[in-house]
């Protein structure tokens, strides 16, 4: 009987963590399409000019959508820890597929002049919001319905899907550039993917409607859920909100640089055609994805803070390195093998910061501490990693983001060196004890 009722708990675990998890999936090909099509559609939107500039516009309106996330996770965080988790979420992917519609659907420069770009910023702006109150709550939700000894693992899922939203971004990207002309693809080929992930997101919002809510929410008493999701009550937690800060710091300009800046730099500063590119991206990440529940599984047996402490110091040491050897090279297998590499290492930050951050935070304030502080830190340093750098190959000292990249995950290893181990220290773990011996 008792083998009975593990298994249909694990099975109820798996469905919420995929119904979970496939809207992460979904949320994040949203947001990267606009990344991966930049190159076809940025002179859709913009003046004629020389294709950098016309870049740097794209990039410029991608960093703008980072700096909604912060208010994205203070809106979304106050309402998944006041109204539950799964209400949060099916808001979220609501917000995201109305972005997705409107790039979709609006008129070129040519047509509707300066109101095209307007509109994409507003569009990006909608995104933003949503991918803002996506990571902390989905985070927090991952967490909380893994089973105990195995969050590293579950909570790992968070960045697997986040991955194969970009994985099929690109899919669809190689798809499009192999039946599309180049002339095509940027006339009216690059709208269709934002239709995808629109009609994506209506179906995972019909999946969201089913999720089970997380023991931690449902079990939470009045008292404490009338004051949740507050900045009063997160701000009593000072050490943490610093630690999240201090922990993402590092790991989202590296992971921003690997994969969604990469891209860029092989086609602009390699030389590397297109297609090509878009080949290395997509197995690159393909064997990323796989990394990640491997790492999660690894938390669970050592520990978080090995896997953040290998991150730190391998980042700080191969990232100007890394870059260097890429600017020399026109080999397509030596990009796809640098390009792995540094995957490899930021793995030790993507595989675990969920669950490091869900850890550090009680279940009232969960999704805003975990979603809040970080989205400020990515606002700030992941979503203008690109733009500043863009900006300095634009005026010829392309080389200087690269220490820039090294000197931020340097950064981040001074936390992990100083933080403790949260694994052993889990507030998830002490709230679930607590209710064993209270009922």
């Amino acid at each position: 009987m008792n083998q009975a009722n593990d298994r249909a708990n694990s099975r109820r675990i798996t469905g919420n963590i995929f119904k979970g998890s496939i809207g992460n999936l979904i949320e994040w090909y949203d947001w990267y399409v606009y990344s991966a099509f930049a190159v076809y559609f940025s002179s859709e939107f913009f003046p004629k000019g020389d294709p950098t500039s016309q870049l740097l516009n794209t990039a410029a309106i991608f960093a703008i959508g980072f700096l909604m996330r912060p208010i994205g996770s203070l809106l979304m965080g106050r309402y998944a820890d006041r109204h539950g988790r799964r209400a949060a979420l099916t808001l979220s992917i609501t917000v995201m597929a109305s972005g997705s519609l409107i790039i979709a659907l609006t008129p070129g420069y040519s047509t509707i002049g300066i109101y095209a770009p307007i509109i994409l910023v507003l569009a990006r702006l909608l995104q933003g919001l949503s991918l803002g109150g996506e990571y902390g709550t989905s985070a927090t939700y991952l967490s909380e319905m893994a089973s105990s000894g195995r969050r590293g693992f579950y909570s790992s899922f968070q960045y697997v899907t986040l991955i194969a939203g970009q994985l099929l971004a690109l899919g669809v990207q190689i798809v499009l550039q192999q039946i599309l002309s180049e002339a095509d693809m940027h006339a009216w080929g690059w709208r269709i993917p934002f239709v995808i992930g629109a009609l994506g997101a209506l179906a995972v919002l019909w999946l969201r409607r089913s999720m089970d809510e997380s023991e931690q929410f449902s079990k939470m008493e009045k008292k404490s859920r009338e004051s949740a999701g507050t900045l009063r009550a997160l701000m009593k937690h000072p050490k943490a909100v610093l630690t999240v800060v201090g922990l993402t710091l590092g790991g989202t300009i590296a992971f921003n640089t690997y994969t969604t800046y990469l891209q860029k730099f092989m086609v602009n500063t390699v030389g590397l055609p297109k297609e090509t590119v878009s080949w290395i991206n997509f197995t690159a990440l393909l064997v990323f994805v796989v990394l990640q529940p491997i790492a999660g599984m690894l938390s669970d047996r050592i520990g978080r803070r090995p896997l953040l402490m290998t991150f730190g110091i391998v980042g700080t040491l191969f990232t100007v390195p890394m870059f260097l050897m890429m600017e020399q090279t026109k080999s397509p297998m030596v990009a796809f093998l640098l390009m792995l590499t540094g995957l490899i290492i930021v793995t030790g930050y993507t595989s675990i910061n969920a669950i490091v951050k869900a850890e550090l935070f009680p279940t009232e304030i969960r999704a805003l501490g975990v979603g809040f502080p970080y989205a400020i830190t990515v606002a700030v340093f992941g979503g203008t990693a690109e733009f500043i750098a863009l900006g300095l190959k634009n005026i010829g000292s392309e080389s200087l983001f690269y220490y820039y990249v090294a000197g931020c995950i340097a950064i981040s290893l001074i936390t992990y060196w100083r933080m403790g181990e949260t694994s052993k220290e889990s507030r998830i773990e002490a709230e679930l004890d607590t209710n064993k011996n209270v009922s």
